[in-house]
């Protein structure tokens, strides 16, 4: 395949991309003729050595008055700042998404295109996080960014916006943080991750493969996993339960010779099982972000990408955990739930979240509906002092609110003012 695509040819490529039903069909046509300018110049007789009747007529035919227009909306948001599209013939495309069985044809990208080529981790994890969930989101997020690891996520709300939001906490020096979105990348979703979006452009970049303008899907976000964990050297699962689209994303990492990472937690946690299957299955426990940089310091894994003829970056000899069952037929949990927050962007946290509603959400998923400190409380032993900036509560509120709380068996009081969620039976 000729590998150069001066700016001429985008809109051969636009125009190839926004072609419906291609599907698998694409790879064997650019196989076949080359660039996609190439393919549009065959006659449907050479069309139909490769594809059906039907498919080699309409690409035979002119664009469409509709992909035409999508082609010139593309074009003009283009011209803002820090758009770009990276094709697969671009210099800029991620290497990495070249080891993938079907790489986008093209990124969408809002931010730095640098972005992409970092050495990449990614962190998901629950929308429905719990406090400690979120906290060990971020902070791991902090230090491998700081470390020179771009943390590569979902734009989620629980755990992906969390692990956004260390990255950038990191500092304009760290290698930032890349959201994979399940949208077109002109949208935001949820609604009420604008200014987080934001930031995430401004350190890093925000991708889609999906054209401009398309909404949230149920079936976008599995392609938005295989991507995620195709643009990174290993994937950390934060929080999960047996059955979420994490899980799903852990496995394509598997399967794709990443390594998977998982932090443990309580047994009594719902949203820990799905860790410990994962431990189980083979992924690497670890409980500090270090253990994770020991890890991907070995040879095997910071060999130099060779980009050969065709630029094939396979990871070189990494050990293949074996999580294939696991999230197979997971439902897509995570991702799939309609957003209330249209329109709303939230000004504090860059969860862009107030943490009322957070633990409110996180109650409610948990059967705690009647009191939000028990989800700030979680499984985890905490003091008085981290309950205090969880909630806002003042020390005596708290302290006299976990005694009715422990008299009713819902709290186990622990030495030095630590306290801990009691499981239900």
């Amino acid at each position: 395949m000729d590998v150069l695509s001066p700016s001429r040819d985008l809109p051969d490529w636009l125009r190839l991309a926004l072609t419906p039903h291609l599907g698998a069909h694409v790879y064997a046509l650019l196989k076949a003729f080359g660039l996609p300018r190439h393919i549009f110049e065959q006659p449907t007789a050479r069309l139909l050595a490769v594809v059906p009747l039907a498919m080699a007529q309409t690409l035979h035919r002119p664009a469409s008055p509709d992909i035409l227009h999508a082609i010139a909306a593309t074009q003009d948001w283009l011209s803002q700042d820090n758009r770009h599209i990276v094709t697969l013939a671009d210099p800029a495309y991620p290497p990495v998404l070249l080891t993938l069985p079907d790489p986008p044809l093209l990124l969408y990208v809002r931010g730095h295109l640098a972005a992409l080529q970092r050495s990449a981790l990614a962190i998901v994890g629950a929308r429905n996080a719990t406090p400690d969930g979120i906290d060990n989101a971020r902070a791991f997020a902090r230090h491998l960014a700081g470390n020179g690891w771009c943390v590569v996520s979902g734009l989620a709300q629980g755990v992906d916006a969390a692990a956004h939001a260390g990255a950038i906490d990191a500092g304009p020096h760290a290698a930032g943080t890349i959201a994979v979105m399940g949208t077109g990348v002109d949208l935001v979703y949820p609604a009420r991750h604008r200014k987080l979006a934001d930031a995430i452009a401004d350190h890093g970049a925000l991708i889609s493969e999906l054209p401009l303008g398309t909404g949230p899907r149920k079936h976008h976000f599995p392609r938005r996993n295989r991507l995620i964990a195709g643009l990174s050297q290993g994937v950390l699962v934060v929080e999960a339960a047996v059955q979420s689209g994490s899980l799903i994303t852990a496995r394509l990492a598997a399967d794709a010779n990443r390594e998977v990472f998982a932090i443990p937690g309580s047994i009594h946690s719902p949203l820990a099982r799905g860790c410990h299957a994962l431990i189980r299955q083979g992924a690497k426990l670890v409980e500090t972000a270090e253990d994770i940089l020991e890890e991907l310091r070995t040879p095997e894994l910071l060999r130099p990408i060779d980009h050969g003829p065709h630029r094939k970056t396979p990871l070189a000899d990494a050990r293949r955990t074996r999580i294939v069952e696991i999230g197979e037929d997971a439902p897509m949990d995570d991702d799939e739930k309609d957003d209330d927050g249209e329109g709303h962007v939230n000004g504090g946290s860059p969860t862009a979240q107030s943490l009322d509603a957070r633990m409110t959400a996180h109650a409610t998923d948990h059967g705690d509906r009647t009191d939000p400190l028990l989800a700030a409380l979680g499984f985890d032993p905490v003091s008085i002092e981290t309950l205090a900036a969880r909630t806002g509560m003042d020390a005596a509120s708290l302290s006299a609110r976990l005694v009715t709380l422990e008299l009713a068996g819902d709290v186990h009081a622990l030495p030095g003012d630590r306290y801990q969620r009691r499981a239900r039976r």
